[in-house]
């Protein structure tokens, strides 16, 4: 009975174990994914800006069609 007991132990330490290693794991996942969506966000601003900048000095509108 002891002994059937200590596994019982055993085996919930390591399910506790394992599942915080898992929501460790992907609390950093999620938590990278984060950061590199804010990162596309901001860099994709910083290109739409740009360029709005570019064209407006420029005096052109369509800066891309020459005749």
């Amino acid at each position: 009975m002891g002994r059937q007991l200590a596994w019982y132990a055993l085996a919930i330490l390591a399910v506790v174990v394992v599942g915080a290693i898992v929501v460790s794991i992907i609390k950093s996942l999620l938590g990278l994914i984060w950061y590199l969506l804010v990162g596309a966000v901001v860099v994709g601003g910083a290109v739409y800006l740009y360029g709005r900048a570019k064209g407006s000095i420029g005096g052109r509108k369509f800066r891309g069609i020459r005749r």
